[in-house]
């Protein structure tokens, strides 16, 4: 298996214009390095976190060149393993996130990670390992690490996790897959504008996937389907997600829009990623038990 070292391939937006860290063909299961969405830049309570590089956040490890992928397909990402490090850390601003407007100055807090639990003080807190960037060069220009999209990047989505597979549209030959941003836990939304930021280590199969018109990304685990938007509001990227999600089990199910949007009303969940990021991130989730009634698949 190939390992994509971290120092290898930093890039800071996804960009169609990016040299390749890594060229592999589709299939090809890879090991690829990260550091936490500072760079790493912040070890102790001492740090000064308006003092440290800002142009150093959320890095990503990357580009991949997937040979075979090419504008219009779609490429299949299966999350086969998360490691992260022994400490992560979280950070709340004035002007960052939900209560930014509340709090007056930057604090940072140090997380140790000890047997599967995060330490907050004196409270343990199961860890979610989670990939918060991930996706693909954007059609036109590039989009900063920062910001979510139709090409993934930072979408904040914790069901981003060990098991999942993703579905990402291809804008730019060789799709050039990166990701980065890790967190030890993270609740939806990430209200506070970070989880527990860590380093790690994510092992990925890529596959190119021939004849799957997808606009934005999908996921799918054992137990649910999902269609994740970003957008310029939460209320947008919620409707979109979910007229999406329909449009698709409507086109495979052979149901008319009206019976499959009462059965997602029943059955369905518009659920939120994140409401921090420059565009906020909703799904649409749906389960699979109801998709195999309908014959649906991906």
């Amino acid at each position: 298996m190939e390992v994509l070292q971290r120092e290898l391939g930093i890039i800071y937006d996804f960009n169609k214009n990016h040299k390749p860290a890594m060229t592999v063909k589709s299939g090809a299961t890879i090991e690829i390095e990260t550091y936490d969405c500072f760079q790493d830049q912040i070890q102790s309570p001492e740090t000064v976190v308006t003092e440290i590089n800002w142009n150093q956040i959320n890095p990503a490890t990357g580009p991949i060149f997937v040979e075979g992928a090419m504008p219009g397909d779609v490429l299949r990402v299966k999350i086969e393993k998360i490691q992260i490090g022994d400490q992560g850390v979280m950070v709340v601003g004035p002007n960052l996130g939900v209560m930014g407007h509340r709090i007056t100055e930057m604090e940072a807090k140090i997380i140790p990670i000890r047997d599967g639990m995060a330490i907050f003080n004196d409270i343990e807190l199961p860890i979610n390992k989670m990939i918060g960037v991930i996706g693909v060069a954007p059609e036109g220009e590039g989009v900063n690490c920062g910001t979510p999209g139709a090409h993934g990047g930072n979408m904040d989505n914790k069901m981003v996790t060990e098991g999942a597979t993703l579905y990402f549209p291809v804008f730019a030959e060789g799709a050039l897959f990166a990701l980065g941003d890790f967190h030890a836990a993270m609740g939806d939304g990430e209200i506070s504008v970070s989880g527990i930021e860590i380093p790690g280590k994510a092992t990925v199969t890529l596959e190119v996937i021939k004849g799957l018109n997808l606009k934005h990304p999908m996921l799918e685990n054992d137990e649910v389907l999902t269609q994740i938007v970003s957008a310029e509001t939460l209320d947008q990227a919620c409707k979109q997600a979910t007229e999406e999600m329909i449009d698709f089990i409507a086109s495979r199910s052979g149901l008319p829009i009206s019976e499959v949007t009462m059965l997602m009303s029943a059955a369905g969940q518009a659920e939120i990623c994140q409401v921090v990021d420059p565009l906020m991130t909703a799904r649409f989730v749906v389960p699979k038990w109801l998709l195999e009634k309908l014959n649906v698949r991906i």
